[in-house]
């Protein structure tokens, strides 16, 4: 069986009325966390959860999909920071981004060599996934 077409544990929550999307999928010992939406101040602590919970289960690589981010404050950019330190260097990490909301500010403040921007999901889980 081909491995990229088998998702698992898929699990969905939404941040209260603040328009903010997460939703985690599992290909083998990858897991990624996608958000949707705006991340921001009242939206980033429920991303910052949710990639925590995902960590605590013990992941070969974790990639955040900003795909469908419509808007990326700098807290949401603290907290892809914050969660690449955590994961520490045995994890792989990567996030997608590749839209003007996103990968644009994330590229100006210099984050996308210590985060690992990719393009695509593809591109990603090519680069750090299993």
């Amino acid at each position: 069986m081909d491995e990229q077409a088998i998702a698992t544990n898929s699990v969905t929550t939404t941040t209260a009325n603040t328009g903010c999307l997460i939703s985690e999928e599992w290909f083998g010992r990858t897991v990624v966390v996608s958000a949707s939406g705006v991340v921001d101040m009242l939206t980033s602590p429920q991303l910052e959860a949710s990639i925590m919970t995902s960590l605590d289960k013990n992941p070969a690589a974790v990639i955040v999909d900003m795909t469908e981010v419509e808007f990326l404050a700098s807290a949401g950019m603290g907290v892809l920071v914050a969660v690449r330190e955590h994961a520490g260097p045995d994890v792989g990490f990567g996030v997608v981004a590749s839209g003007p909301a996103t990968s644009r500010p994330l590229k100006l403040v210099g984050l996308a060599e210590i985060i690992g921007l990719y393009s695509t999901l593809d591109e990603a889980r090519a680069a750090v996934g299993e």
